[in-house]
């Protein structure tokens, strides 16, 4: 997910200290003036810097690809939803690896954010090709921090964080918080929040914002619906205009913001709680199915074990009573064999021989 430091209230919410802060503007110096290093303790690599339009790309040389890519996607789709196109000249500079990402950024940059929008500076900083696989794809996430600066360009410092957030997921079309929403676990016993509640849900720790950015996105998303033709047009013309976004809402769409907020948790209940709910009793079947198939197998086996011990007691059984009764057949044969003999020797004759009949 992306970050946006907010001039000084944010940066002290989200813990940055203004020395971290101008050591992130000094590197953003230096890398605009192609320096090889900030100080002996920062050292840069050598690398590129790419300019066309509104655009300055800086990056390390080995993600000089990666930079003109990042470079041509800003140029190719450089509109954001209901807002005029941006003027701002943008400095885009390349983290080339999450430690100087953090370096770059500062010390309390939350964990989980891989990228940073420094809107009163029309700068932000990324990961490049180091970054881990939890850094997203980096065109998605240029676009989400592009629609911070071209919101703040336009609105200044009105938008409150949770709508920040959910404008940028919105421009960047990220649909993947839009599925995690529908997932989550919390949506079958959570009540939805307020709106201030969401707000302070973005400073409380990465699962809690994670559940903020997704519903957030939700709420843009129907602000966005509630007038298919112009979309957040009138919205952000008269917010601008008289300062208070509980204006520009009943001016835009003819609610208050009260019944907004009620429209929006309904709509994502009836929407989302259905599927949510199906989704997490497959979940826990699913959970069920790996505690019980292991005893399932071990069943089987103790099954097959006693049914095959069964087996050789009756092969054993019945190779017994073969025994004992050829056993008896052969005692049976002795006596009678005995009987033959002394009948035979009484009808011997004086010489011993058998007589003959």
């Amino acid at each position: 997910m992306g970050e946006t430091l907010r001039g000084a209230a944010g940066a002290g919410r989200a813990g940055r200290s203004a020395t971290a802060h101008r050591l992130t503007v000094a590197l953003f110096v230096a890398a605009i003036a192609g320096a090889r290093a900030v100080s002996a303790q920062t050292p840069m690599a050598p690398g590129v810097r790419l300019d066309e339009g509104r655009f300055t790309v800086v990056a390390e040389a080995r993600d000089a690809r990666l930079a003109r890519s990042l470079l041509t996607a800003a140029q190719a789709n450089d509109s954001f939803p209901g807002l005029p196109r941006p003027k701002a000249h943008v400095l885009i500079a390349v983290a080339p690896n999450a430690e100087r990402f953090r370096q770059w950024v500062g010390p309390h940059a939350p964990e989980w954010g891989a990228a940073i929008a420094i809107p009163d500076e029309q700068r932000l900083v990324l990961q490049g090709g180091g970054a881990g696989s939890d850094a997203g794809d980096p065109v998605a996430v240029l676009r989400h921090e592009l629609a911070h600066l071209a919101l703040h360009e336009q609105m200044g410092r009105l938008p409150p964080r949770w709508f920040d957030e959910g404008y940028a997921s919105v421009a960047a079309g990220e649909w993947t918080r839009d599925a995690a929403f529908e997932t989550s676990l919390t949506m079958v016993w959570r009540t939805l929040p307020s709106l201030q509640r969401l707000e302070d849900g973005f400073f409380a720790g990465a699962s809690e914002a994670s559940w903020s950015y997704a519903m957030a996105y939700r709420v843009v998303s129907e602000l966005q619906a509630l007038d298919p033709i112009n979309g957040l047009s009138n919205l952000f013309s008269y917010w601008k205009a008289t300062g208070s976004m509980e204006k520009a809402v009943r001016q835009a769409y003819g609610i208050t913001g009260d019944q907004f907020e009620k429209h929006w948790q309904a709509r994502t209940r009836r929407r989302y709680g259905a599927l949510s709910l199906v989704t997490n009793i497959s979940a826990v079947f699913g959970l069920f199915g790996v505690l019980l198939v292991p005893l399932y197998i071990s069943k089987r086996r103790r099954d097959r074990q006693k049914l095959e011990a069964m087996r050789a007691a009756d092969v054993a059984q019945e190779a017994a009573a073969r025994a004992s009764a050829l056993q008896a057949l052969l005692d049976a044969g002795q006596d009678g064999g005995r009987d033959v003999i002394q009948e035979l020797g009484q009808n011997a004759g004086p010489s011993g021989t058998t007589g003959v009949f």
